[in-house]
């Protein structure tokens, strides 16, 4: 059971991946306070559990018997989201993603979805749900979103302090990451498509 455990939460951290996370939601720690950026997070993993919860109890069934589509076209839109959201980024670089507009109080579904609810993501719920328990699966659920937020939160104070010094050199390095980690984006997104297409054929 424990091997069981620990292999879920590698499997469900390494899909939301904090560092990787941290460069999609750049706009947001640059313009926010650490005190609104903190708020609209812990919302986005809060409506985020509730969804992963869902599927993780539900499973495949969700889409097939309720939503009456293909978890494979699921896994085929959510590819092709990010693979614009790759691209973009790849030429624009953090301007790409303007969610930040608009009050704090309304971005918490912008840091839900897309880039906590995924089709990965959501894969890794249903594996989860039919491996583990359900107070199992919320565990390994609730562990993974508080150690992502509080990983994110201390980026974003990292961020604030280490740019009053070396605003230049952070900013050029950010850019740098983000532009590659697109890269990586692009990458994991046409890997969605073809795993969906193939799952259709």
């Amino acid at each position: 059971m424990s091997e069981q455990f620990f292999t879920s939460f590698a499997l469900f951290f390494s899909l939301l991946n904090p560092f990787l996370m941290s460069i999609y939601l750049l706009g947001m720690i640059r313009q926010l306070s650490l005190a609104q950026f903190s708020k609209v997070l812990i919302q986005g993993a809060f409506i985020s559990s509730i969804v992963f919860l869902l599927f993780s109890y539900g499973g495949e069934a969700i889409f097939n018997r309720f939503l009456h589509v293909r978890f494979e076209s699921f896994q085929i839109f959510g590819g092709i989201i990010f693979l614009i959201i790759g691209v973009r980024y790849v030429f624009e670089g953090a301007d790409t993603l303007e969610s930040t507009r608009g009050k704090p109080e309304y971005l918490a579904g912008s840091v839900a979805m897309p880039f906590m609810i995924g089709p990965g993501t959501i894969s890794a719920s249903v594996v989860i749900g039919s491996s583990l328990s359900i107070a199992g699966a919320a565990t390994v659920i609730a562990t993974t979103m508080v150690l992502t937020c509080s990983m994110l939160i201390l980026f974003k104070y990292f961020h604030d302090n280490l740019k009053a010094r070396y605003a230049r050199y952070v900013d050029r390095y950010i850019e740098i990451v983000g532009r590659l980690s697109a890269l990586l984006i692009g990458t994991i997104a046409v890997d969605m498509i073809v795993t969906g297409v193939m799952g259709l054929m």
